[in-house]
């Protein structure tokens, strides 16, 4: 089952969705008003909703917005998916973050091709080429967009908003896409470029988003998946201090904390790997959206690099679905425009398990990176059923972390063995010192 908002809408062409999917009265109405052509696909059809070769990574400075959203219809009378990782705007943003997001969609395989557009075109092609296994190509015209594709089997192209109208824009795409790649004597020359890389560059492609399990005995890397915590809203300096203290000794993923306390742990933390981790909209989730962007812009400059954020629980319940999803979206964008990772606290406590299947789809829908059981303030923590349900409902690439409750090394694996890839807990040094007996 698929929830369907009026983000998902398309501006023109036709809209692909799972048998039996839903839609919230906003969606149905900006469908009907757009003229979206609604197709239901039987279930085995449903999921992937594309082949990777049919996905077109697509992101775009804000020099290179406009362009970006004009281009989106011609993809998808191409037949195309797109993948738009922004900008979703205007404001000011840094072209070589959104090159790294779209080369690394396709350097891992989940898009065949990209495309990235700035004002010039020229710095996005720099940085995407950093990227293992990308070739990135600016083109200007018809006749360098199919020398890239036949020649030099580019997959991604850059376009340069301010050189190009769309009109132009739209011929280099089209002719882009629709131009295969020749082989022959040209394969020979493009797997030297490949083996230059190999030979210079120290990374390869980026790998899949997810994290290490430990092992079933040992400590291992049991530390590494755990968010050494503390929320309680009488914490002192010196308990933060001694927090990190034990971050540092025992290698923990994250130290997590209030947002007030951001600053000293960024401090004492620095130079090491153990992020900060903070909370926004914490522990109700009914604050206002813009309230909950303030919290966690404020937090990412204060140096912290996840942010925990907690759902509106009561817009969920209430069926307001595109409220829930716009204020994940709009965390989720300040975060990943900051480099940092953005996990939704559901409580899981205060919803049935039709609600929490919800919620775990609107939250993927919103671009987040993993959804989180619980505050560990509402009337129960994380349970195994709980982490089962939340990892059938994401799937295998998106994180799940368990909070809430997770006392001994017996609660931290039966959460790993549930499905949860990430576990908070104020008891990690009592866990980590058992599995290491």
């Amino acid at each position: 089952m698929r929830w369907v908002t009026s983000e998902d809408v398309p501006r023109s062409g036709e809209l692909r969705v799972p048998a039996g999917a839903i839609f919230t009265p906003s969606a149905r109405e900006l469908a009907d008003l757009r003229a979206i052509r609604i197709i239901e696909l039987p279930a085995g059809q449903a999921a992937p909703a594309a082949k990777p070769e049919k996905i077109v990574a697509l992101g775009a400075d804000h020099g290179g917005f406009h362009l970006k959203e004009i281009l989106k219809p011609l993809l998808v009378s191409l037949g195309l998916e797109t993948r738009d990782v922004g900008v979703y705007d205007e404001k000011p943003a840094d072209y070589p973050d959104i090159a790294l997001k779209v080369a690394e969609l396709v350097a891992r395989g989940e898009a065949q091709r990209g495309v990235i557009i700035d004002g010039a075109g020229i710095g996005s092609s720099i940085a995407a080429n950093k990227v293992a296994g990308i070739r990135a190509a600016l083109c200007y015209d018809r006749a360098s967009a199919r020398n890239s594709r036949e020649h030099n089997n580019a997959n991604v192209l850059t376009l340069g908003a301010r050189l190009l109208t769309a009109s132009q824009a739209e011929e280099v795409l089209r002719t882009w896409i629709e131009t295969p790649f020749a082989g022959g004597r040209h394969a020979a020359r493009v797997e030297k470029i490949t083996r230059i890389e190999q030979q210079y560059g120290k990374d390869r492609a980026p790998a899949a988003p997810t994290e290490r399990r430990p092992s079933a005995s040992g400590s291992g890397p049991v530390a590494s998946l755990i968010d050494h915590t503390m929320l309680r809203p009488e914490a002192t300096r010196a308990d933060i201090v001694k927090l990190c203290g034990e971050a540092r000794q025992y290698g923990f993923a994250t130290v997590c904390i209030n947002p007030y306390w951001v600053p000293l742990a960024a401090s004492e933390l620095a130079g090491t790997a153990v992020k900060v981790c903070t909370v926004a909209g914490f522990p109700l989730g009914a604050t206002s959206t813009e309230a909950k962007v303030a919290e966690s812009a404020a937090a990412l400059r204060a140096g912290a690099r996840e942010i925990d954020m907690v759902i509106n629980v009561g817009a969920l319940r209430s069926g307001d679905l595109d409220a829930v999803k716009m204020d994940i979206q709009a965390v989720t964008r300040v975060c990943h425009d900051a480099g940092a990772i953005v996990k939704v606290i559901l409580e899981t406590a205060l919803l049935n398990d039709a609600q929490k299947t919800t919620a775990c789809g609107l939250a993927q829908a919103a671009g987040a990176d993993f959804v989180k059981t619980s505050t560990g303030f509402g009337p129960a923590g994380a349970t195994v059923q709980d982490v089962v349900l939340m990892r059938h409902a994401v799937g295998p690439r998106m994180g799940v972390k368990a909070a809430g409750g997770i006392r001994t090394l017996d609660d931290f694996r039966a959460m790993v063995a549930a499905g949860a890839n990430r576990v908070g807990a104020s008891a990690s040094v009592k866990i980590v010192e058992a599995a290491g007996k």
